[in-house]
């Protein structure tokens, strides 16, 4: 039934990304959902391990991608994105889907680790696997040439997908000589506690608790 559930939320959230974000993005994050499914199950999926433990290093790696997340919003990751993929994603979606609304889904999840709520260990494992882990993609973004203009240096503001879009930057290397993409210098930081956790509980998977 939990693994039902997760499925169901996971196409749910990778659809409405699809629609609101784009192609790249959703890739990346259904990606790491479907990643953190299968170590959930491989895990913790029907015995807690450490409930006290796991909540505090999932609130450490939530904590470390909001200071992450503040990079991201103040130098336009979503405008950027928008250029690289040619895809609709203003900072205000950005903001509205980031920073408040999976939020409160992460207040949630730590309350059910305490209570031991199987399902909420599937979020806290997309959480170690995406916005942990998967953070690397900073260092790969700065690598691809943009979708839009991708040889004009300046920024430029355009229409995508019926959302006009403004501040979309060329963070191209080749194109600003620069190794640089919104989110990169912090990037590091939500990923220091993502990876312990991956490999904390799949070392400690064997001694859960009843």
């Amino acid at each position: 039934m939990n693994q039902a559930v997760a499925v169901g939320l996971m196409m749910i959230f990778i659809g409405l990304l699809r629609i609101h974000v784009g192609g790249a993005p959703t890739i990346i994050v259904g990606g790491s959902a479907a990643i953190g499914f299968f170590c959930w199950r491989a895990t913790n999926l029907r015995r807690a391990i450490d409930p006290l433990k796991t909540t505090i290093v999932f609130l450490l790696t939530t904590a470390a991608l909001h200071v992450h997340m503040y990079e991201e919003h103040d130098c336009l990751f979503g405008p950027a994105m928008s250029r690289l993929f040619e895809i609709a994603f203003p900072d205000a979606r950005f903001l509205q889907i980031f920073v408040f609304i999976l939020p409160a889904i992460y207040y949630l999840t730590a309350i059910g680790l305490l209570l031991r709520i199987p399902l909420a260990g599937f979020i806290a494992w997309f959480i170690f696997i995406g916005p942990g882990i998967a953070e690397f993609t900073h260092f790969i973004f700065p690598l691809i040439p943009p979708a839009l203009e991708p040889h004009n240096p300046a920024a430029i503001s355009a229409v995508v997908n019926g959302v006009r879009i403004v501040g979309m930057e060329n963070h191209h290397v080749a194109v600003t000589g620069t190794y640089y993409f919104p989110g990169l210098y912090t990037a590091i930081i939500p990923m220091i506690p993502g990876i312990y956790a991956v490999y904390w509980l799949f070392k400690s998977r064997n001694t859960a608790s009843a």
